[in-house]
């Protein structure tokens, strides 16, 4: 198999251009969630599965960081069977992600949440024609996002980007929608800067383990890394905050380590200590961020609307290593596009 054979690849390629259809839905509805987003709400959930719940992890940081409203992130399992350890009786804004709009624990965590009038809905998804986009009071699709392959790289991004368009909304910074526009030609700039790297580093089979840390709104797009890693490559892989990597699970860095560091211009410094303690132990580092490290973006966009770039690098890596292992990084092991299951 080559890498022109995968849907995966040129749907990681062909990112950018759903990034810019993300912004310009959220412009385009921009006066519907300015009326949704001013809601009188106790609290914002943000819900997904698998991937879409790292991506709510991440959103709800954003969302919080930017507005100083509470926002938080739950599986979409958690919110269908365990609604009383998420919910109060309070008023709360739900938005729901989902790529296919099928996903069986989200669509049936809205609908009781609808039945129950808990407060308003908000959709993210790709799909506009499927069960969740219907449900909401106000769907945000995304069509370029859509995806032949399993594993979501395109969608995500494009959902994120969106999330993140919302968050900035919320925030009333019309400042960071406009600095939004650059994204995409960041991103066609990074891919072409940096896939060989990505490549080197994935098809380097004497690697046993990666770890991938993030921390503060970059938090979930780590466990997202890790998730393609893992699911792509069937490799031990685990996602961590910067400095509890430091207690305890350090212990598992040899010469075979790969350290990948989310990093943020906030908080370089530690970040960038930790990442040269572990090199110090014998792994290999792969920093990202802003600039001063291996990956630069160089995009001058302001930190708190840029993380989408530390995704397609990322996201190459685990598709070259999939390849160099012999497998389809198209079709993982025991994994299917829609994850459905029967709540009779």
């Amino acid at each position: 198999m080559t890498q022109n054979a995968t849907f995966t690849y040129t749907e990681i390629l062909s990112q950018p251009e759903a990034w810019a259809e993300a912004l310009d839905v959220v412009q385009r509805l921009r006066s519907d969630l300015e009326r949704l987003l001013a809601a009188d709400v106790a609290q914002v959930l943000f819900t997904g599965c698998g991937s879409t719940y790292y991506l709510s992890l991440a959103a709800a940081a954003l969302f919080q960081a930017l507005t100083g409203r509470p926002a938080r992130a739950v599986p979409g399992g958690e919110l269908a069977l365990n609604p009383e350890t998420v919910l109060t009786a309070s008023k709360t804004l739900l938005v729901a992600v989902s790529r296919s709009g099928l996903t069986s624990e989200t669509v049936r965590a809205v609908e009781q949440f609808k039945a129950k009038g808990r407060g308003p809905v908000i959709a993210i998804t790709n799909y506009g024609d499927q069960p969740l986009a219907g449900m909401a009071d106000l769907a945000l699709v995304i069509p370029k996002g859509q995806e032949q392959s399993i594993a979501q790289t395109r969608s995500f991004a494009s959902m994120y980007v969106a999330a993140t368009a919302l968050s900035a909304l919320a925030a009333g910074r019309a400042d960071l929608l406009q600095a939004m526009a650059a994204l995409p030609p960041a991103g066609e700039r990074l891919i072409a800067r940096y896939q060989e790297s990505a490549r080197n580093l994935g098809e380097n089979l004497s690697c046993d383990r990666f770890y991938f840390l993030g921390s503060g709104i970059r938090r979930g797009l780590a466990c997202e890394a890790n998730l393609k890693m893992k699911e792509m490559t069937l490799t031990h892989s685990e996602p961590f905050h910067f400095l509890e990597f430091r207690h305890g699970p350090m212990s598992m860095v040899t010469e075979s380590t790969v350290l990948v560091g989310l990093v943020s211009q906030k908080n370089f410094g530690p970040e960038q200590a930790v990442l040269s303690e572990m090199q110090a132990r014998g792994g290999t580092i792969l920093a990202l961020g802003e600039s001063g490290v291996e990956v630069a973006f160089e995009s001058g966009i302001p930190e708190s609307v840029r993380s989408v770039l530390y995704l397609p690098i990322l996201q190459l890596m685990a598709f070259y290593r999939a390849l160099a292992k012999g497998l389809n990084p198209d079709r993982p092991n025991n994994l299917t596009a829609v994850v459905k299951m029967d709540f009779a």
